[in-house]
């Protein structure tokens, strides 16, 4: 297809598919001539992807491209250009190592990881923002006085394995490598909102439940 229709069927506009082409996220179509190129349904893909990460999980032109760069990179294995392209998305900052709180909150999730017997979790934590954002908000939690560690958190992990191993289930199902990657980086962009919304129906329903409407 010509840029023309490129743009009618994607509904993103010609301008904004030429700044995707100049930004590197869209990769060239197949020159024609010296001013016409030829697109096809992978930069349909494409440029859905991209617009669903930049409008729906906001992430910067800058972002999606690092990100972008991963899932292209068939040299490096499938966990790897998984796991680089969630942790090129968006991250909490790094918590202050001098903190008490953080000291302690790194404790617990070293223990929880040991408890439930993620090595290979355990083995990345220096690199992971994963690791990162739980230590965050578990020394958070511990700041207001809270006791959130390892054996709160337990059964909690459990239920997430649960979830990833489903997450992976339903990626598995897709026929070619791009269309996985491209399922496992729109999960970690709109699958998260989706489950944060059922568990916050699920918290209604149950605050109801226990404690009725009045």
């Amino acid at each position: 297809m010509r840029l023309a229709e490129l743009s009618e069927r994607s509904g993103v506009s010609t301008a904004t598919i030429k700044y995707y082409l100049r930004e590197g996220l869209l990769p060239p179509g197949r020159q024609i001539n010296t001013t016409t190129a030829e697109y096809d349904e992978e930069h349909l893909r494409r440029l859905r992807l991209i617009r669903a990460m930049i409008q729906v999980g906001r992430v910067p032109v800058a972002t999606v491209r690092e990100v972008l760069g991963h899932v292209d990179d068939d040299s490096l294995p499938r966990a790897i250009r998984l796991g680089a392209a969630m942790w090129a998305l968006p991250q909490v900052p790094e918590p202050d190592e001098d903190d008490e709180y953080v000291r302690a909150a790194h404790e617990e999730v070293t223990l929880l990881m040991e408890q439930l017997g993620w090595e290979n979790a355990k083995q990345l934590a220096t690199i992971s923002p994963a690791y990162r954002s739980l230590v965050v908000a578990v020394a958070a939690f511990r700041r207001l006085g809270y006791g959130f560690g390892a054996e709160l958190l337990a059964p909690y992990a459990e239920l997430m394995h649960r979830t990833a191993a489903l997450d992976l289930d339903n990626m598995e199902t897709y026929a070619s490598e791009a269309e996985r990657i491209e399922f496992a980086i729109l999960g970690a962009i709109l699958n998260e909102p989706v489950l944060q919304a059922l568990h916050r129906l699920a918290q209604e329903e149950e605050t109801t439940r226990r404690y009725g409407f009045e």
